[in-house]
């Protein structure tokens, strides 16, 4: 991972438009290619970002990232370099779920046809390159499905299902793939990202989960 912080201006250059005057900045750029702007608030989220794959050009003062398959483009105006290091972070171990979240998990994949009749399960935490997809089945029809689960359901999650979907969407076996985001509560901004990419969102009950689940569940 390489951290940039600059006094630096940003233009997004896109479907729409988009400019962040000059100010003090980080600038995190990551190995998956990846790259996000961030100001000292708004916790976590960055100001703008652009996600893989994509291509860093940095040509003296003005260093521009292009979206490999759409073109869109940031443009980062750098007027002062404060900080630029770089750092090996290695593989990571995952993220380790909360007990709910990972009760979810169990729940619907013992009980898959929450997501509609005729849905079997192929397994949980199906292994990706980047990471375990929750839950992978088929629908009545027999395609692919993917599922992500999460307590509350935000951008970020919708996000990473993105990121199995595609690499799962490059297994002939497999493919086509689509994708379902699973959550107790799930943000408006999350359903209208999902939505755009064309991933089905379902709002779990966990109690009536609990309320149907047999005495010796069989997948722990």
């Amino acid at each position: 991972m390489r951290l940039v912080i600059a006094r630096c201006s940003v233009d997004y250059i896109g479907r729409l438009t988009a400019h962040l005057p000059m100010a003090p900045r980080l600038v995190l750029i990551k190995a998956d290619g990846s790259v996000s702007i961030h100001a000292d608030d708004r916790a976590f989220k960055p100001l703008n970002w652009m996600n893989p794959p994509c291509k860093l050009k940095e040509d003296g003062e003005t260093w521009t990232v292009t979206h490999g398959k759409t073109g869109e483009k940031l443009v980062l105006t750098m007027a002062e370099i404060l900080h630029d290091s770089s750092h090996e972070l290695g593989v990571d171990p995952g993220l380790i779920k909360d007990g709910v979240e990972a009760h979810l998990q169990e729940l619907l994949a013992e009980h898959i046809t929450t997501l509609g009749p005729g849905y079997s399960l192929i397994r949980r935490e199906y292994m990706t390159a980047i990471g375990p997809v929750d839950i992978l089945c088929r629908d009545a029809s027999g395609a692919t499905v993917a599922v992500e689960i999460k307590r509350r359901g935000e951008i970020d999650g919708v996000e990473q299902l993105t990121r199995y979907l595609e690499l799962l969407n490059r297994d002939p076996i497999l493919a086509p793939v689509r994708g379902v985001f699973a959550a107790q509560e799930i943000k408006p901004q999350a359903r209208v990202l999902a939505a755009d990419r064309g991933i089905d969102c379902v709002t779990l009950d966990y109690d009536a989960l609990r309320g149907i689940e047999p005495e010796n569940p069989t997948l722990f």
